[in-house]
């Protein structure tokens, strides 16, 4: 395969953007082409609607995924039949990458909350890329290491931050960088965006109309933030914080 992963008859759904996209993503951004091209020639494009189930809990975990666009919910089903979810997958994350090297077994259900297009890299594909070239492997800890940054940041917002920048601090992911105004609609609905930042929706909307003393609006699905360092400010996150929560 060329080094160029373009998608101009390369992998069937590959899309000229998608290379930037995978670029972003702390997996694949630090691989020279070479590698990049080797890692991205064993993979499946593949678009799917949504609603769609990609994998469910306890599943062989034989693949890891990277999502190109749409969203997924990562979600754990309790004793009760009922959903605990974990994440919220946006674009240009991977997802299952440490199932597939630890227990083997997926400790979560995936399902894709807004028509999506998923690209899946097999256990087996990978294994054989990171024979070939061993910067993958360094890529993959690098990617590892981001992930659990993260959730360490996630456990210190469920536990530590009030509720109203709780829910600041996640619509930011939706923001822009840097200063000025945003408006934006959110890609899924507020239920789960609540159940997400482990709170009843009755508690996410009086969040929400806290938030209005600091320039954030909402009518229906749609959100305009007057000022984005103002609610930066109101939520302590800075530049690199708001980077954080969408890696």
């Amino acid at each position: 395969m060329k080094n160029d992963i373009s998608g101009k008859g390369d992998i069937p759904g590959l899309r000229p953007q998608d290379t930037a996209t995978l670029r972003s993503n702390a997996l694949f951004g630090r691989l020279p082409d070479r590698a990049l091209a080797l890692l991205v020639g064993t993979a499946q494009v593949r678009t799917v609607p949504r609603g769609t189930t990609l994998f469910v809990q306890d599943e062989e975990a034989d693949r890891f995924f990277v999502l190109l666009d749409g969203w997924v919910k990562l979600y754990r089903l309790t004793r009760d039949g009922s959903e605990a979810v974990v994440n919220i997958v946006a674009p240009g994350e991977t997802f299952a990458e440490a199932a597939m090297f630890a227990s083997g077994k997926f400790p979560v259900c995936a399902e894709a909350v807004a028509d999506s297009r998923v690209m899946t890299l097999t256990a087996e594909g990978f294994a054989r890329c990171l024979r070939e070239d061993d910067q993958i492997a360094f890529a993959m800890l690098g990617s590892l290491s981001v992930r659990l940054r993260h959730l360490v940041q996630q456990i210190e917002q469920l536990q530590v931050q009030p509720t109203p920048q709780r829910v600041g601090t996640f619509l930011l992911r939706f923001c822009p960088e840097g200063p000025g105004s945003a408006v934006f609609a959110l890609p899924f609905d507020k239920a789960l965006i609540a159940r997400r930042l482990g709170m009843q929706p009755e508690t996410f909307s009086r969040a929400l109309a806290k938030l209005r003393g600091v320039g954030v609006e909402t009518q229906g699905g749609t959100v305009s933030v007057a000022d984005l360092d103002d609610l930066r400010r109101f939520c302590h996150v800075d530049e690199e914080g708001a980077d954080a929560e969408r890696d």
